[in-house]
């Protein structure tokens, strides 16, 4: 049942957005099934995926209740073209070979910046339209040479249609207060601060505030998690999330697995209802006044 997300004085607003939509049948039908239901207001999709022409259907109809987006794609996949030199024999690199390729200034911004603009084609040839925002699979498009890349093509191909960016970036004292991957979570800060500084001097819209890094362990208390990450600051802060169902596709291609599944279930139950309405939290897409 989809709750009822009608703004009332005092009221939050909260962009939920899940990552990887078309990595796999499962993730994408999870997904689907949030958005139908009013618990999440954004998705971003992996046009990379095989799955992706297939699975856009999915989100026919949904348009209105959430913001959907491009999940860019550089790491651990086969790009949409050639690309010699980050992914010489057809598939992309690991994140971590990725970042150190970026900060050593090895990535080649002709190369990038194709693949950027095949990744936003292959969304519109399906929708008609650009997505509503970029953000990147293991936030690569935060990443030196490849911001730029995502920039450029954000206020050519975007900009004069709305849309935004996500900036991964979030104060050293909300990390070490929340507790959750405090790490992981510095990691991905420091190295979205670059990015989200050319974004807001170039008056670029984005979100203000950002929450969702976890370890996925399947020991991390799910409900108390999702306490945390909407609790924070910012007018349009931005919460990420994982949720999906485990099939053969999904195994395949990702290490996180059974715990998306316990994110769509919490997603999905009463007891993140009950939290929305307790803490009088809207769930929201990025304009203002738009939601599910």
């Amino acid at each position: 049942m989809a709750i009822d997300q009608s703004l009332s004085p005092g009221s939050r607003s909260v962009i939920l957005c899940a990552d990887d939509f078309a990595l796999a049948p499962g993730v994408s039908r999870a997904i689907a099934d949030l958005i139908a239901r009013g618990r999440l207001s954004a998705t971003g999709c992996m046009t990379v995926s095989p799955f992706w022409r297939e699975h856009a259907r999915l989100l026919r109809g949904l348009e209105e209740k959430a913001d959907i987006g491009l999940h860019l794609t550089l790491t651990d996949h086969a790009p949409l073209g050639s690309m010699p030199r980050l992914a010489p024999q057809g598939r992309l690199p690991s994140n971590g070979r990725l970042i150190l390729a970026a900060l050593a200034g090895r990535l080649d911004r002709s190369e990038i910046a194709s693949e950027v603009e095949r990744q936003i084609d292959a969304f519109e040839e399906v929708f008609g339209r650009p997505p509503a925002f970029i953000d990147g699979h293991h936030h690569a498009h935060q990443l030196p040479v490849i911001h730029d890349a995502v920039i450029e093509a954000f206020e050519r191909r975007l900009a004069p249609y709305g849309g935004y960016l996500r900036l991964c970036c979030e104060p050293k004292s909300e990390i070490m207060r929340r507790g959750a991957a405090p790490l992981r979570a510095a990691v991905i800060d420091a190295l979205g601060r670059a990015f989200a500084r050319k974004t807001r001097a170039r008056g670029i819209a984005s979100n203000d505030s950002f929450r969702g890094v976890r370890s996925f362990s399947d020991r991390e208390d799910i409900p108390r998690l999702f306490e945390r990450f909407l609790d924070g600051p910012g007018e349009q802060p931005l919460v990420m999330c994982h949720p999906g169902f485990v099939d053969d596709a999904l195994a395949a291609r990702d290490h996180v697995t059974h715990t998306r599944e316990a994110e769509h279930a919490y997603l999905a139950s009463e007891t993140f209802g009950d939290l929305l309405a307790r803490r009088d939290i809207r769930l929201t897409r990025f304009a203002a006044g738009t939601g599910p």
